[in-house]
């Protein structure tokens, strides 16, 4: 497997709005999502007993990581009482007893570390990203189609995307693009680790780290 790092560039004029903002993304290469299998099962129980021992379901929306994604959100116009952030998302399906998702060994991995860190994660197949990653506004009149969306929604020019040169990859952090996400015949991916005003980038770094760690162990 091969990590190379990937330089995310964000608008100043959105940095300018969101102070403290910032991504942390790399490249996968060399990827074989047919592999993982009972490693994968075995981390994934690992980590879900690791949640459990750590939160509590009446406390978390407190827990600091978790407020910084849902104050972000209120300023973004997205009420995260009813859209949670992902990371918080997926250690409230724990918490709730619910079987932790599976997508494909690649989500499932940074899902853990998503949830090991309180820190939201995406990914994207490589071979369906052309040049350069930017976080920037929204254009008027551009169509998104999120994962599982039958509708493309028209944007208004005021969303926060992470685009590449050709299309929208997501609406930044919480849905992620129909055309660019990876699955099970992926060979290379770009992994996005998504900070918001309030996390620090060294937060983002260990989260890589632990994504890494996971990748390795359930990947080989």
């Amino acid at each position: 497997m091969q990590v190379e790092d990937v330089h995310v560039r964000v608008e100043p004029s959105l940095a300018g709005s969101f102070p403290g903002i910032s991504v942390l993304a790399f490249r996968l290469g060399g990827l074989d999502l047919s592999r993982g299998g009972g490693r994968v099962e075995r981390l994934i129980e690992e980590v879900v007993g690791e949640v459990r021992g750590s939160y509590s379901l009446e406390t978390l929306k407190d827990v600091p990581i978790f407020r910084a994604y849902r104050d972000f959100f209120w300023r973004i116009g997205i009420d995260p009482t009813k859209m949670r952030p992902s990371s918080e998302a997926l250690v409230r399906r724990i918490l709730l007893g619910r079987e932790f998702p599976r997508i494909n060994p690649l989500v499932d991995l940074y899902n853990l570390a998503s949830a090991k860190t309180g820190v939201t994660m995406a990914a994207y197949d490589v071979s369906k990203v052309f040049g350069q990653l930017s976080l920037t506004w929204s254009r008027r009149g551009e169509r998104f189609r999120g994962i599982g969306m039958e509708k493309e929604l028209i944007l208004e020019g005021r969303e926060v995307v992470l685009r590449d040169e050709a299309a929208v990859l997501s609406i930044y952090p919480y849905r992620d693009s129909e055309h660019s996400k990876t699955d099970n015949t992926t060979k290379s991916a770009i992994v996005v680790i998504c900070g918001v005003p309030g996390v620090e980038h060294s937060t983002l770094a260990q989260a890589k780290e632990i994504v890494l760690q996971y990748v390795k162990a359930g990947l080989g």
